[in-house]
């Protein structure tokens, strides 16, 4: 499935999850209403002159029932909802997730690292943060509201039993959940059967009240006291429904989206065997993909397999083993390898000289390859040549960049040093910027790294962007707006501040910070004309300051979109070119797929794409929520 159907066909899921919710909640209300009226009837029926059904059916106590229930469920979701809106760290914390250090020695973790950063670049998407769970089954999960606050958790059993290959196709699979809207799905999903859930916990909090308060003398007091048993009695009922009904919207959800995710992540790795062995794996495993997290069942839905032992027949969140293996594998004849011993350090790690070796040479423009074509039909689509090309790319970095990224005062110096001119005048204007604003380790660390960062060849940029972004989501609020003075400060020292130095900035802010959602009506091209003709513009002379070629350039995109634009003469500000961004921002999937197309007949009206103009042209589309793909061919 393409990136903008898939993302649609979310969209479309999320309308019918809410639908699926509002009929839960309003068979809860039914049910509760129901239980209430009976409790009511016969605790009244006996007394003299009552009118037990007046009472049971009185609008007043049946509008209160329906409204406590409804409060409750709205409580609970927003309650859940806040607790989360950190993102896939929130929920891999929840299971008992530790991050991974970015510099971390041991040899397991630094080989999962090093498959997640792979696939990041490969695809396009930022570097999430990689979590441990402590766990012995084999499972992992991607969770986040969006790709600049995703998570990846990987249990130490899948990580110390499954070899780099189907190590790659479980990290595959999680990235085809990130790329298809599931991420963003499933954490609404948690937030709004949460409240449904409450329902069942209050429930259970009136029954210990209950239990465990003295029971006291008198009718009356006696009365209240079976009044509260019944009602705790009835709440875990009714929430005992609403958590079976909870169930099957997940399973309804979840089940097809894994085996898209498993078709995609063998699209990605051209390596069907990979993702299948691991599966097989997971079969063969004494405890399986089981999680033993207290919260593991309310996160079902997310995992790589299975994770709970109790979701079966209708309410499993996921497809049987045997019949993803059988997908994968048709010609499969049943059989289970034997489970593999599990050596910390030793077990499958993968030297950096081999990963060197067999990596792919990396081309002059980091193997951006374009032949023309569609490029909104590449989006959020990588191949293996895209994982070959990001082996080479990081292949061809210098050792002490590589290591720099996974340090915290190296890592923003990375990114100074990248987002520095390239002319020697500006260079020395930034760093004397620096002074006052950036931390003197930083300081310290971009004057050690200087040698090499000047070195850094256009098409290694993003990848070096990219492979420090988690160091930056991990700045803290006072840390993060150093940062951020310190990169207004760079981009203000600029000499000549071009499109392609404002779209790295753009890469850094939206990579470590974020986009703010775009809400409201979608628009179309004509809407955001003005919009369309600067990004177009920036775009044309990015490849050249000839006049004649910019125009060539531009009047080719012209021809894609059939809109009446005008080359602009100067050169956008930074602040226009973030506006005419925020704008875009706001087409729809059918418009923002023309704009991309048109992008690339831009920059390729000549025959080829430079480096430059590659860079410029991921990071453009990579903040309007399109991620590209390293190589294009």
């Amino acid at each position: 499935m393409d990136f903008f159907g898939a993302q649609a066909q979310a969209r479309r899921l999320t309308l019918w999850l809410v639908v699926l919710l509002l009929v839960a909640v309003v068979g809860m209300v039914v049910a509760t209403v129901l239980v209430v009226t009976l409790a009511v009837a016969l605790l009244e029926g006996g007394q003299p002159g009552a009118d037990p059904l007046g009472l049971a059916f009185d609008p007043l106590l049946l509008g209160g029932v329906t409204l406590g229930v409804l409060a409750v469920v709205v409580a609970g979701s927003l309650a859940r909802h806040l607790q989360l809106r950190a993102g896939g760290a929130a929920v891999a914390e929840a299971l008992g997730g530790r991050p991974i250090n970015a510099d971390t020695r041991d040899p397991d973790e630094r080989r999962l690292l090093n498959v997640v950063e792979e696939m990041a670049i490969a695809s396009g998407l930022p570097v999430p943060l990689v979590y441990v769970l402590e766990e012995s089954g084999i499972n992992a999960f991607a969770a986040g509201h969006t790709p600049q606050d995703a998570a990846i958790g990987i249990t130490r059993g899948a990580i110390e039993s499954l070899s780099r290959d189907e190590l790659q196709g479980v990290v595959a699979h999680e990235f085809s959940h990130v790329l298809h809207g599931d991420m963003r799905l499933n954490m609404r999903l948690i937030a709004l059967l949460y409240g449904i859930l409450v329902i069942g916990l209050v429930g259970r909090m009136l029954l210990r009240g209950t239990a465990t308060r003295r029971m006291v003398r008198g009718s009356r007091q006696n009365n209240a006291q079976i009044v509260l048993l019944g009602a705790g009695l009835a709440l875990m009922l009714v929430g005992f429904i609403g958590t079976l009904c909870g169930n099957l919207i997940k399973a309804a959800v979840s089940r097809q989206r894994e085996f898209l995710a498993d078709a995609s992540a063998v699209q990605y790795t051209r390596n069907p065997a990979g993702l299948a062995d691991a599966l097989k794996r997971v079969a063969a495993h004494a405890q399986g993909s089981e999680l033993r997290a207290s919260q593991a069942e309310e996160f079902s839905h997310l995992y790589f397999s299975r994770g709970v032992s109790g979701l079966r027949g209708l309410t499993a969140t996921h497809p049987p083993l045997v019949t993803r293996i059988r997908r994968l594998e048709p010609e499969w004849d049943g059989k289970l390898p034997e489970p593999r011993q599990a050596s910390p350090g030793v077990a499958q790690q993968e030297p950096e000289a081999t990963r060197a070796a067999t990596a792919a040479p990396a081309t002059g423009s980091s193997a951006f390859l374009a032949s023309g074509g569609e490029l909104s039909q590449r989006v959020g689509e990588p191949r293996d040549t895209d994982l070959q090309g990001a082996r080479g790319t990081l292949a061809e970095i210098d050792p002490r960049l590589l290591q720099a990224v996974h340090e915290p005062y190296a890592a923003r110096a990375v990114i100074y040093g990248i987002l520095m001119g390239a002319d020697p005048e500006s260079r020395t204007r930034q760093r004397e910027a620096l002074v006052d604003a950036a931390m003197p380790e930083v300081l310290a660390e971009l004057d050690r790294l200087d040698q090499p960062l000047r070195s850094v060849r256009p098409g290694q940029r993003l990848a070096l962007i990219e492979l420090c972004l988690p160091m930056l989501r991990q700045l803290s609020v006072a840390q993060y707006a150093r940062l951020h003075e310190c990169l207004e400060r760079l981009m203000t020292a600029e000499h000549r501040p071009g499109a392609l130095q404002w779209a790295l900035h753009r890469l850094v802010t939206v990579g470590s910070q974020g986009v703010t959602s775009s809400r409201g009506r979608r628009l179309s091209l004509a809407q955001v004309g003005d919009a369309v003709e600067l990004l177009l513009s920036s775009l044309a002379r990015a490849g050249s300051d000839d006049q004649e070629r910019a125009r060539a350039a531009f009047d080719r995109a012209l021809g894609r979109l059939d809109m009446a634009l005008t080359l602009r003469p100067e050169p956008a500000s930074p602040q226009a070119l973030d506006a005419a961004l925020a704008r875009c921002r706001q087409l729809t999937d059918v418009e923002r797929a023309r704009l991309l197309d048109a992008m690339l007949d831009c920059v390729m009206h000549d025959g080829q794409v430079a480096p430059e103009e590659a860079e410029l042209l991921r990071a453009v589309a990579w903040a309007l929520e399109c991620p590209l793909p390293l190589t294009l061919n």
